[in-house]
């Protein structure tokens, strides 16, 4: 069956699968991190060693979506599911019953070694599945799977420790994995073309190192600071090696990653403006559940209650926005959507310490309404844009500057946060001192720093604010990209150069 046929009559069944399988990883991304105490406990390890439980899952992540270009253009996407299925199942059940810390850490990453490839994967399926007039409605319902999975993520995660033990959560997953790959042994088929290339052993460690390297260093700093040689080191590291990894890639007949995708204007375009977004995007994520918690004093529980709607509310709109994408284009959804972004972050800036929890919902819920606008459109325009031949380039590059753009405002957020705080903690500390009234009582102090962290707070989400204000922007000059712009004829531009 050819691409035309194809896209005439998609294979929604054989989708539907990959969507459950990918559901399944992406909710087993974020169901780990409310049981790290309990799993401290259990296995006596301290805090810095537990991360490798969240780290080494990033990491592994971080090596193989940069190389998912290579896999999906070297094997069929039936034979590349059934083993990132399998190997995400084998690494559930080696977490599930593991005897110590060590095989709980092999089993994330085996599991790691699973999910990394299915998001690719399933987006490139789609990209061949469906005409470029109809890819709105698709990638919003893939939307709505990947954002609908870290919705309810947390919540789950908090009740299941709360009454149950912390290998629950991996025996919840584990049989779910198990059926999606029985279904994908017998209902899935062959649809995305392959070519014959070999892989090139030295842009794949290149890749490891320089990818690896910089989400390792950038995740990092905001716990161990930016003066730690295991920060700055491995980002220096990481940067010599992508460099040299680029370069190489543009000499290369058949790269492992195709750089020269960005002689396309709009995937250009989009991959700024997804870089910016994402950056501000994680200002709401992390600040907020810093400010609920520690300044509102609110419980963990009751944090992920306020903070849900919001991403229930972006997970619902996926699919709405896929189908107004394909009606109207993306840039007036991109525009609206940051134009509310850019508002509610700038309202952020003005809590204290008796915000109301329904007030603070509100703020929240309809930051998320605005980002649901963004994403899916921006991403899908971009990619738009590319030939076929491009897609699982296109879908790489995309996956992979999502991951490093989330880690690197992570850090700059977490240190413009602290050093706001350390600088007006200090100030406050010497005016209590100077109108003698130093604090001296562990009350005080503790009302003192209170004042400092929600200092740093509200002015992260000035900076935040600013970040969002670019994205807009940018998003201006976005244009639409239509069937007949997607021609073979822009397939010249990815002609490949010897070395």
């Amino acid at each position: 069956m050819n691409i035309e046929e194809l896209q005439k009559k998609p294979p929604y069944g054989m989708i539907a699968i990959l969507f459950f399988g990918a559901f399944v990883a992406f909710l087993n991304n974020t169901l780990l991190n409310v049981a790290l105490p309990t799993i401290m406990a259990e296995f006596d390890v301290k805090p810095a060693i537990v991360q490798w439980l969240t780290n080494g899952y990033m990491l592994v992540n971080g090596i193989l979506i940069p190389a998912s270009a290579f896999f999906i253009q070297r094997f069929t996407n039936r034979k590349l599911f059934l083993t990132a299925m399998s190997l995400f199942t084998l690494g559930t059940a080696l977490a599930a019953f593991a005897p110590s810390f060590g095989v709980l850490v092999a089993g994330r990453m085996v599991q790691a070694s699973g999910s990394g490839m299915m998001m690719p994967l399933l987006m490139n399926v789609m990209l061949t599945a469906f005409p470029v007039e109809r890819r709105g409605a698709a990638m919003g319902m893939f939307g709505l799977v990947i954002m609908a999975a870290p919705a309810i993520g947390p919540t789950l995660s908090g009740w299941v420790v709360e009454h149950y033990s912390w290998r629950t959560l991996f025996e919840i997953i584990l049989p779910c994995a198990a059926i999606v790959l029985i279904l994908g042994f017998f209902k899935l088929k062959n649809i995305t073309p392959n070519r014959d290339i070999k892989v090139d052993v030295f842009s794949l460690v290149l890749s490891s190192i320089g990818f690896g390297g910089l989400l390792y260093g950038f995740s990092t700093a905001g716990d161990k600071g930016w003066d730690a040689p295991e920060v700055y080191g491995t980002i220096i590291i990481g940067l010599i090696a992508i460099t040299t990894f680029i370069l190489r890639q543009l000499r290369m007949k058949d790269p492992m990653l195709e750089f020269r995708i960005y002689k396309y204007p709009m995937f250009a375009l989009s991959s700024v403006i997804m870089v910016v977004v994402s950056a501000s995007m994680f200002s709401g994520m992390i600040l907020t559940p810093i400010y609920v918690q520690t300044v509102r004093g609110i419980s963990p529980f009751h944090a992920g209650l306020l903070m849900l709607p919001g991403a229930i509310l972006m997970a619902v709109m996926s699919p709405i926005t896929g189908r107004l994408f394909d009606k109207y284009g993306g840039r007036i959804l991109a525009v609206i959507g940051l134009s509310i972004t850019v508002i509610t972050t700038h309202l952020f800036t003005n809590l204290n310490v008796d915000t109301g929890f329904y007030h603070i919902m509100f703020l929240y819920t309809l930051r998320m309404f605005g980002m649901s606008l963004v994403m899916m459109p921006v991403m899908t325009n971009g990619l738009n844009q590319l030939p076929t031949s491009a897609n699982p380039h296109g879908t790489a590059m995309n996956n992979t500057l999502q991951q490093i753009s989330g880690a690197i405002g992570t850090a700059v957020l977490i240190t413009i946060m602290n050093k706001r705080m350390e600088s007006v903690g200090a100030e406050l500390a010497a005016k209590a001192a100077a109108s003698g009234n130093a604090p001296g009582n562990p009350e005080a102090m503790k009302e003192l720093t209170q004042q400092a962290l929600l200092d740093g707070i509200t002015y992260t989400f000035h900076v935040s604010t600013y970040i969002a204000l670019v994205a807009l922007l940018l998003a201006l000059f976005m244009k639409r990209v239509t069937p007949q712009k997607n021609s073979r004829a822009h397939a010249k531009k990815m002609e490949p150069q010897t070395e």
